[in-house]
């Protein structure tokens, strides 16, 4: 790994030059997880000294969190390397080798399954019946037939009918049952039962998506996420690996965890910090006045931290809940308009640890098939029926390595509620679903359980972004933009940068979006600089 140490052989390099001559601007980057590491490895990479990260809670990573459980590694947020060709996730991890332990069944290609191997997904109903193979191989065909469809409007241009009300899930939904209506060949109860499969098939969209319903995701938008070629690979020490791999050179006074943020003040007067010692100070060349420390960061426990740059790697969920009063002065109306149009919410997982397996050998995921569903509009439950949204459950694989453990999916509201019971409530819920749809009433109850709370953890609130209905990549745009715009140019550029997934507009959602986001706001302040600085060398010498 490249050292994060300042290399001192770059004099002719006049951002190198530059920072030593003029001392070093102060960066505050808010947030440990992939966006704000990254952002603050680049930085001191470059020459930068003075950088600090303030992280709200106790541990590095944000939304990946590995757990020891037993002698597994599980994963509660991100698992997935999504794609390898051209990834830098991908690329860390292999030159790292973190991969080196991956089995053939821990890399994926398959899209709809949230976990993959070779094996068959066992589609059962609520009244404890497999679906036979080759019905749920038609319906899978159909399904994605249409799922292309989706992309289409994005990728070509196609305009949006207005029965569809732009939104991915109506569309679907009423052409699939369309095809499924229409087909001479099905008997009626064949046609019911691919109905009711339509309805899980949603449900699993939406816990990908991250959306409490396919409903609220943007048609017209869907197709502008990029998928990156290759398989999907699992880090079988733990994703965290890749963090910890971010983290390693940053020398001790950089982290600060435990350090929550309770507002940024950004075009902070400098008369106002007349008196302070506000360290290194600049010209600015395009006015007569000099301009010191433009943002102060006031912490939760009183602390105040002076600084020119601030980069913000806060989720939209985050955003969502507290930008009114984390910024001083508030968002302007667009950037707060982005953050209250895209989308975020809660994929929670719920892991089952078994003494046993009572699923056989070939089995790689157990879907859940609600019969009664098969005419529900997007399906949307009381808090008592929250485990009505639980898709599926997932088999681990290899079970040398995870034990017999089973990862359940569940997103939405339906997650919040899963959140707020208890263990013993959820383990046996769970179980219960078990033995209903695979018709097995000894299932046992499990010997353990481990889920993810995204949707009430404070300093994350929600999984992930997607694009809402009424949204666009034009709002993932506004909201990666830096404070102030551009176009104020009287005030010190680049005093409040936006990094993490919901910033990139093609890769939002995964881990790789949220890494490239923190590079890119690093290498702004970087370009920022030797611009700067290059100006300076640059000069006529008017003495002679």
């Amino acid at each position: 790994m490249q050292s994060c140490e300042i290399s001192s052989d770059s004099t002719d390099d006049p951002l190198s030059s530059g920072l030593r001559r003029h001392g070093q601007p102060r960066i505050v980057v808010i947030g440990a997880g992939l966006a704000g590491l990254a952002a603050a490895k680049t930085l001191l990479e470059n020459g930068f000294t003075n950088v600090t990260v303030l992280e709200a809670s106790d541990r590095i990573g944000g939304r990946v969190q590995s757990v020891q459980f037993g002698k597994a590694t599980l994963e509660l947020g991100a698992t997935w390397i999504h794609g390898a060709n051209g990834n830098p996730i991908y690329h860390l991890a292999e030159d790292s080798g973190l991969l080196e332990q991956t089995t053939e069944e821990e890399r994926s290609v398959g899209r709809i399954s949230l976990y993959t191997r070779n094996g068959v997904a066992h589609y059962q109903t609520n009244s404890g019946q497999r679906i036979p193979k080759d019905l749920v191989e038609e319906f899978s065909d159909l399904y994605n037939e249409v799922y292309e469809l989706t992309q289409e409007f994005f990728q070509n241009g196609k305009p949006v009918g207005a029965e569809s009300k732009n939104s991915v899930g109506i569309f679907t939904r009423d052409l699939v049952r369309k095809k499924i209506t229409l087909d001479p060949d099905d008997s009626e109860s064949t046609k019911k039962l691919k109905l009711s499969m339509l309805q899980q098939y949603l449900k699993v969209e939406s816990c990908e998506s991250s959306s409490p319903s396919m409903d609220e995701v943007s048609l017209s938008e869907f197709g502008e996420w990029t998928e990156i070629p290759g398989a999907h690979h699992i880090i079988p020490g733990g994703f965290i690996r890749v963090v910890e791999l971010l983290a390693q050179g940053l020398p001790g006074h950089v982290l600060r965890l435990g350090k929550a943020v309770r507002r940024v003040h950004w075009n902070y007067s400098s008369q106002e910090a007349e008196g302070e010692d506000n360290g290194p100070r600049r010209a600015d060349h395009n006015q007569e006045r000099r301009w010191v420390a433009p943002v102060r960061v006031e912490c939760e426990d009183g602390e105040w931290l002076a600084a020119e740059h601030v980069v913000v790697t806060a989720s939209l969920g985050v955003l969502k809940k507290a930008h009114e009063g984390l910024f001083s002065p508030g968002l302007p109306r667009d950037k707060a308009q982005a953050v209250e149009k895209l989308g975020i919410s809660t994929t929670d997982k719920i892991f089952l640890e078994f003494a046993e397996p009572f699923w056989s050998t070939e089995c790689n995921s157990i879907q859940f098939v609600w019969e009664d569903e098969a005419q529900l509009e997007s399906p949307a439950y009381p808090g008592e029926l929250w485990y009505r949204k639980v898709c599926s459950f997932d088999v681990l694989y290899p079970p040398e390595r995870y034990g017999h453990v089973l990862s359940g999916w569940i997103c939405g509201d339906e997650a919040l509620h899963m959140e707020r019971c208890d263990d013993e409530t959820v383990a046996e819920t769970c179980a219960e679903l078990l033995r209903k749809f695979t018709g097995n009433q000894n299932i046992p109850k499990p010997r353990r359980i481990l889920r993810s709370s995204w949707g009430s953890n404070p300093y994350i609130r929600g999984s992930y972004s997607f694009t809402r209905v009424g949204s666009s990549g034009g709002d993932v745009e506004r909201l990666a933009e830096p404070l102030p715009y551009a176009r104020s140019s009287k005030a010190p550029p680049l005093q409040v940068l936006f990094a993490g997934e919901a910033t990139h507009r093609k890769y939002y959602s995964t881990t790789h979006g949220a890494l490239l986001s923190g590079q890119r706001e690093a290498n702004r302040l970087i370009e920022l600089y030797h611009d700067l600085f290059n100006a300076e060398t640059t000069k006529p010498n008017m003495s002679n």
